[in-house]
């Protein structure tokens, strides 16, 4: 997950009051509101980012360092934003969580294995502004409460971003091993590791299609001799500078990868709409920050078929927007979002009602 490149732009600072659930009040543009009703939202307190839903609807998993913590835990709330309750150990940092479909189990990744609360942040290197520090994160299943955790990956070095499949059987996560970054896929208790990425480059942020047959991810390959230095020196001083990504599928087994995306922008957090077809993202698409073609923070979100056509955006507020995921009835988006005017450098979590207009979205490019 890229979450912590998106600190870096934007120097998350948060506040406010817990266990509040107020609708926000925006002047939506009309694109925004093609999709979207009803935005509200659902956290108020400390950094929270990735809310991804119960296969029910009814509950949210999502990490936060609310209560003054120095790093994320996993917490789990209603879909109102009520009952919220930390389900991670109270050491360690914390990323990437998410529900088994029968809703008794969670899957996270966790340093709390690790001596110390906190990873510490490495040193950024010469003349990088940010960067994405690679901590020795391993993934850990527990009770839905957090009870009888057990850690079902051994690596020391990045395992995170962990989605479970549709039927349970398998969990597909990002991996730094064999002196790279790739897509792997597992059984749920966590043997039989299978590669189902092998370019040398980043290859991250997966996820499973409703019916588990097909995934898409994120990814980044290097091109030049210099590009490949870099990303060896990437992977040896644990850590990824911010390139740009596109989004790729492929069958669940690793074959027929397809590209989606190819505009030199950064573009990350992709999940399913439902209906299989569909695949939500975030992207700096349409922030060009100067002459030289560079894209700026400001991320918004898109909707794009899973062959690469019928691309659309949906939100227009010209702050950061990211982590969507619908709702398993496709009538809610969830996501994360900088648009609270009284707080306007944090992140929070909110959640909208999906209408399904039909000729709003205007293909593009």
């Amino acid at each position: 997950m890229l979450r912590l490149i998106v600190i870096a732009f934007l120097v998350f600072l948060l506040s406010g009051c817990a266990q509040r659930v107020v609708p926000f009040v925006s002047s939506q543009s009309d694109r925004e509101g093609a999709h979207l009703e009803n935005i509200t939202q659902l956290t108020f307190d400390g950094d929270n980012g990735e809310a991804y839903f119960s296969s029910d609807g009814k509950r949210l998993i999502f990490q936060s360092n609310r209560g003054g913590y120095g790093c994320d835990k996993i917490w789990v709330m209603h879909a109102d934003g009520s009952a919220k309750r930390m389900v991670s150990p109270d050491h360690g940092a914390h990323t990437c969580s998410f529900f088994f479909p029968n809703g008794q189990k969670i899957v996270y990744a966790s340093t709390s294995h690790l001596v110390g609360d906190c990873p510490p942040a490495p040193n950024l290197p010469a003349g990088a502004h940010y960067i994405w520090p690679l901590y020795p994160y391993d993934i850990f299943v527990a009770e839905e409460d957090g009870s009888a955790a057990v850690r079902i990956t051994d690596n020391p070095k990045y395992d995170a971003e962990p989605v479970v499949s549709p039927d349970g059987r398998q969990i597909v996560f990002g991996s730094q091993r064999n002196n790279d970054f790739d897509i792997y896929i597992m059984d749920a208790d966590g043997a039989n590791v299978r590669r189902l990425t092998d370019r040398v480059g980043y290859d991250g942020g997966p996820w499973f299609s409703p019916d588990g047959t097909r995934i898409v991810w994120r990814a980044w390959y290097p091109e030049t001799e210099a590009e490949r230095a870099q990303w060896h020196d990437c992977m040896a001083r644990n850590y990824i500078v911010p390139f740009p990504l596109d989004l790729w599928v492929m069958d669940a087994d690793g074959s027929n990868k397809l590209r989606l995306t190819r505009n030199g922008a950064t573009n990350w957090a992709p999940s399913w709409h439902p209906d299989g077809r569909r695949i939500v993202f975030s992207s700096n698409m349409d922030d060009w920050r100067d002459d030289l073609g560079k894209y700026g923070h400001n991320f918004e979100l898109y909707i794009i078929g899973a062959n690469g056509t019928g691309l659309a955006r949906i939100t227009d507020n010209h702050v950061f927007d990211s982590f969507p995921m619908f709702s398993p009835d496709g009538r809610k988006l969830v996501f994360a979002s900088n648009r609270n005017p009284d707080k306007p450098r944090a992140t929070d979590i909110y959640i909208a009602d999906w209408i399904e207009r039909p000729g709003a979205d205007e293909p593009r490019r």
